[in-house]
């Protein structure tokens, strides 16, 4: 299978996976889908142990990750697996990793030695804590992440104790994070004609992820709390129980409030002593919210839903995961993506890329690929002969 572009947006872009797992995927993927040609490397799966990282190679977790790519194997425990892949570096554009700080120097493959090869190659690393400092050596964990980053104070309801977000939001983050640099790397290579190291991690992304919370402490030092569903500092904004469920409201600002109390047939509530500002609505959270809850009662979630919007008044319900790929808005969208992938023996649907582009648009072109698929066509792509592959595949190099 040779290399077929995603988009044309980056489709001049080679890559190097060496990631595993979430949060280096998740960089690798933002690549792949705007059209670099990503090479992934696995290491052979008779030295896998059967401990493959990532979840069933068939699975929807690892098939969701590692669409539009192409993959070989490689040890690069082994001298001549690290020759291959210092080979593949003098033609590459960038190179991803996750391994542990000091993994990479141990295998010969850090950034001090590949930039040696290739001046002009992006190597990013996604770490757990950092490359360096106290942590260095700790293993990273998206929850962990969660926890000392200080997403898990902050989320759940008033007094529940410590919650995780329901998604691996670090890991993902972390991944996003590290593409950006990439993307911001190529850009000013553009101009110098050199390459850098981009470093990110799971604690640094969880910590910048809390945004406005981190804030009000580094500028006011308030420590903030758990404030279930409601917003923290804009009331009413929260969950509120129809006839046939529950919706989202979103009241931000006098013109919604003024337009929400119309809305509920509740004028009175506009300028009442209790609500009339934001910092009252906030003080008396639970008189307030109880009365509009009392109200919602009334009808159903989709009453609700358009009465507000027409009104212009945020508001949405609350969807589980099947009802959101069945919502009009997400079809139009083309949030969900299907590719022929004759691995799993079926068509399979993905989820697309959130970024439209009116020229170089992304598609997902090419399914997640087996182990060390495309080990011979890519090592024949870079002068390896038909002899030297057997070679190499006789040693277990690849």
């Amino acid at each position: 299978m040779p290399f077929t572009p995603a988009s044309d947006a980056l489709k001049h872009i080679k890559v190097l996976d060496l990631t595993r797992v979430r949060s280096g995927p998740t960089c690798v993927r933002q690549l792949a889908d705007w059209g670099a040609n990503v090479i992934k490397v696995e290491l052979p799966e008779a030295l896998e142990g059967g401990n493959q990282l990532g979840g069933k190679r068939h699975g929807s977790d690892f098939q969701n990750l590692h669409r539009n790519k192409r993959a070989m194997s490689l040890n690069l425990k082994d001298p001549d697996g690290v020759a291959v892949l210092k080979k593949l570096v003098e033609s590459a554009d960038v190179v991803v990793e996750n391994f542990r700080p000091d993994v990479k120097t141990r295998l010969g493959v850090d950034y001090d030695a590949l930039s040696a090869i290739n001046p002009r190659i992006v190597y990013a690393s996604i770490s757990g804590f950092g490359q360096d400092g106290p942590y260095e050596k700790r293993p990273g964990f998206d929850q962990i992440a969660q926890g000392m980053g200080g997403l898990m104070s902050i989320t759940g309801l008033v007094g529940q104790g410590p919650v995780r977000a329901g998604i691996p939001v670090a890991d993902l983050t972390a991944g996003l994070f590290a593409s950006i640099g990439i993307f911001v790397a190529l850009l000013e290579r553009g101009e110098s004609g050199k390459g850098q190291w981009v470093q990110t991690s799971l604690l640094q992304a969880m910590t910048f992820m809390l945004d406005f919370q981190a804030a009000r402490w580094t500028m006011d030092g308030t420590v903030p709390k758990q404030a279930g569903n409601d917003h923290p500092t804009s009331i009413p904004t929260g969950v509120f129980t129809t006839t046939d469920g529950h919706i989202n409201i979103a009241v931000a600002g006098q013109a919604i409030w003024k337009r929400f109390c119309t809305s509920i047939g509740r004028d009175d509530l506009a300028d009442h002593p209790d609500y009339s500002t934001g910092e009252l609505r906030s003080a008396n959270r639970h008189a307030l919210n109880a009365i509009i809850d009392e109200i919602t009662r009334t009808k159903s979630s989709e009453e609700w839903v358009d009465l507000f919007n027409e009104a212009g008044v945020p508001a949405g319900p609350i969807n589980t995961i099947d009802k959101v790929f069945q919502d009009p808005q997400i079809q139009h969208l083309g949030m969900q993506r299907g590719v022929d992938s004759p691995n799993v023996g079926r068509r399979i649907d993905l989820v697309g890329q959130p970024i439209k582009m009116s020229r170089t648009p992304s598609e997902i072109v090419v399914y997640p690929p087996d182990p060390g698929e495309q080990t011979d066509e890519i090592l024949a792509e870079h002068g390896y002969s038909e002899a030297e592959i057997a070679d190499l595949r006789g040693r277990s190099v690849i």
